[in-house]
């Protein structure tokens, strides 16, 4: 538009006197001029790019940050109580290998560093400490002083990724990541920075089974470190467990209950017997205590629950067994993150990095690399959103979209035309993302004649959205899916009858029931306040991918991992003779169930697919619109939420529709608290007042609750409400 108009301005100032040919001459030297500038000052951009690409990639810029890194690490980490060891060492490091030195140089009084470096700690304040912030026992030391001691024994569950995963491959090739952490801790770095191959093919499962391959074992940490700290100095439960132990929480009546998260949840019993095992436990305590427990749940941990089926304990065993769940930021009614993420490999948090952080990222952990893992947890598949149109809304509008709304929420993804130079080299203005729902080549709006030779991909709701997602991917996914998640919304009761003995509806609270237990509390806590990914805009990206397809025919660069990789995926499938077919790949097939069951990768089918799962679409990160409503941000539509889970899937169903008779049979009272994100802006991870999605769990008003609950004066909390959630809820259509 720019050029268009600075072209015009220039006409007019031409001498009358010139001929028509003349003008025209002179018209058409101004364009390209100007089209000169404008590539002059693209290839100016692009130069800059490259060299930065260039500096990055070179020992010059990754040698001295290693150091430095190193540096600030030690400084972090290393305690003043080592320092007087360190002559000790160096004097047995010199009598190992015969070095002598002279005397002077041997006693070093290191007491008078110590002492400085105290000193030094001493003034970095507490919340920045990354260990200890400050804020450790304070509120198990309120709750005892009132008085309050543990009461019911207490299960925590963690939520997605949370729980670190070990290898116990006794292979060759994988003895040397024997009991070493391959998810979490220090060690998951070092192997992502020096062994990448390796250590993502040991957290790959196979594609058929949805467990181990062939010669790799990955199992869960177990203990509280599991889950009390991902890498030191990042807590997840340690808070939590802290202030437990103030009032005499330990082994005997607290445990941490961890499980592989890759895993759907069916797998998860048949593989590592984990219902099971977590029945046996629950049993135990109230056999010894006699007490019921309480289970405190976080994020995808809301939704892994006792089942008929693979706890076989009756129809009254939550009943007899349980006294209260507190469900932390539950992902009830899934998220759209996780959508994104199967999607194309991307989220919010890798799309919101600055140029040198995605570098990075792309460099250790690419965006295939990362859809290739995400695609083979199946158990991030119970994120998925649920409930379909009914709860997100359509094309016109979701219960969540705020008034004056420029679009809405309800298309859960939305696409971007990306227009060539039309003819003329005139420069046409991409019009504003939601206006050209349904347009195709050729057409007229408002703006002007579209140039674009390339169709509109049409923007999608949440019913449509799974099932086109479903017919790009490979079938051994699609089954996967099919055999162990459902995401509707069920009404009838004596269906949701039947689905009790229904592993695939165990994860949706639309399709399945709260257990038979009237005298059962269950808290609902989760944040709000803080701009949470709703929903997704993709673009359009089909003259990229044909630009890409011919500098690249066999694929490779553009999937973005190496054959041997991809190969990886071919694992565990020699018992299958059939190859697989085009449409297998999501290319031809119009239906989700219309995958050939019997099909399968072979062996010897390493070649990549050219169309594999979204080469043609992925985050709009280039588009961004602050003034709209609601915000865009990097290709993001930003709602409410925690940061994580959107206000809908937090708390539809606690305030609405679990208080319906036929999801709640029993009549359980739920209570809702809602906690405002107030973090403090000058510490790491918000501070005591933080309602953010992970370090909720160390805040104040949760630690509270929990410590409430256990100790027995529960009855003391009630619902609170910051937001419009119960507004939100009514518009859900429950009943129609």
């Amino acid at each position: 538009m720019f050029h268009r108009n600075h072209r015009n301005q220039k006409a007019k100032t031409l001498p009358s006197a010139r001929t028509e040919h003349d003008g025209q001459s002179e018209a058409d030297t101004q364009s390209q001029t100007s089209d000169g500038a404008s590539s002059s000052v693209s290839g100016a951009y692009e130069e800059v790019a490259r060299n930065w690409r260039i500096f990055y990639s070179k020992n010059g810029f990754w040698f001295p940050f290693g150091i430095i890194l190193g540096i600030a690490l030690g400084i972090v980490f290393v305690g003043p109580y080592t320092l007087p060891d360190i002559p000790g060492h160096f004097s047995v490091f010199l009598e190992d290998y015969d070095i002598s030195l002279p005397l002077p140089l041997l006693p070093i009084d290191l007491s008078r560093v110590q002492a400085e470096w105290q000193r030094l700690i001493s003034t970095i304040p507490e919340p920045w400490k990354l260990n200890a912030d400050g804020r450790e026992f304070r509120v198990g030391d309120a709750i005892k002083a009132r008085g309050l001691e543990a009461n019911y024994p207490v299960i925590l569950i963690p939520g997605v990724i949370s729980t670190s995963l070990e290898s116990w491959s006794t292979s060759p090739e994988y003895r040397a990541f024997f009991r070493q952490k391959v998810w979490g801790g220090f060690q998951m770095l070092s192997q992502v920075t020096f062994n990448r191959e390796k250590w993502m093919s040991s957290l790959l499962l196979d594609p058929v089974t949805g467990l181990d391959p062939e010669g790799v074992k990955v199992r869960a940490s177990e203990g509280f470190d599991a889950a009390s700290s991902f890498i030191q100095g990042y807590w997840i439960w340690s808070k939590v467990i802290e202030n437990l132990a103030v009032v005499n929480y330990d082994t005997n009546n607290l445990v941490l209950a961890p499980y592989d998260w890759r895993l759907t949840p069916y797998n998860l019993e048949e593989r590592d017997g984990y219902f099971s095992v977590l029945k046996t436990t629950i049993e135990g305590f109230k056999k010894k205590q006699r007490r019921k427990c309480v289970i405190a749940a976080h994020s995808m941990g809301s939704t892994v629950r006792e089942s008929p089926l693979h706890g076989q304990g009756g129809p009254d065993w939550v009943e007899n067994h349980i006294q209260a769940i507190v469900s932390v930021a539950g992902t009830h009614l899934g998220v759209a993150k996780a959508t994104a993420a199967l999607l194309s490999g991307e989220m919010k948090d890798t799309v919101d990095l600055n140029p040198a952080g995605a570098y990075v990222l792309e460099r250790f952990f690419s965006r295939k690399e990362r859809q290739l893992l995400f695609r083979s947890w199946a158990g991030g598949a119970s994120l998925w959103v649920k409930g379909g149109n009914a709860v997100w809304g359509n094309a016109t509008h979701a219960p969540d979209d705020g008034e004056g709304g420029h679009h809405t929420y309800g298309e859960l993804i939305s696409f971007r035309r990306i227009d060539p130079m039309p003819p003329g080299g005139e420069d046409v203005d991409t019009p504003p993302l939601m206006q050209e729902r349904g347009q195709t080549a050729g057409t007229t709006t408002s703006e002007g004649p579209r140039h674009s030779k390339f169709p509109l991909s049409k923007n999608l709701t949440a019913d449509e959205a799974g099932p086109w997602i479903l017919r790009h991917t490979p079938w051994t996914f699609r089954r996967m899916i099919a055999a162990n998640y459902s995401y509707g919304i069920e009404r009838d009761e004596e269906a949701l009858k039947r689905s009790d003995i229904d592993h695939t509806k165990w994860t949706n609270p639309l399709e399945s029931r709260l257990p038979n237990a009237p005298s059962l509390q269950i808290y609902c806590v989760y944040g709000h306040g803080k701009e949470t990914e709703v929903s997704t805009c993709l673009a359009n990206r089909e003259a990229h991918a044909q630009a890409n397809k011919r500098r690249d025919p066999t694929g490779e660069r553009a999937y973005g991992v190496s054959r041997n990789v991809w190969a990886i995926m071919n694992m565990g499938a020699n018992r299958y003779n059939s190859e697989p077919h085009e449409s297998d790949y999501g290319s031809t097939s119009a239906d989700v169930e219309a995958y050939p069951r019997d099909a399968t990768f072979s062996e010897q089918n390493t070649s990549l697919p050219q169309d594999m799962a979204f080469a043609r679409s992925w985050i709009d990160k280039d588009y961004t619109s602050e003034s709209s409503n609601p915000k865009i941000r990097n290709g993001v539509k930003m709602g409410e939420g925690d940061g994580t889970v959107s206000l809908l899937s937090l708390g539809a169903m606690c305030v609405e529709g679990w208080k319906r008779k036929r999801w709640n049979p029993a009549g359980i009272k739920i209570t809702t608290v809602e906690l405002p994100h107030r973090p403090e802006i000058t510490l790491p991870r918000g501070g005591a007042n933080t309602s953010d999605h992970v370090d909720v769990l160390g805040s104040q008003a949760l630690n509270e609750i929990i410590l409430k609950v256990a100790t027995g004066a529960g009855g003391e909390i009630r619902d609170n409400y910051v937001s419009r959630i119960r507004e939100y809820a009514k518009k859900i259509r429950w009943d129609a």
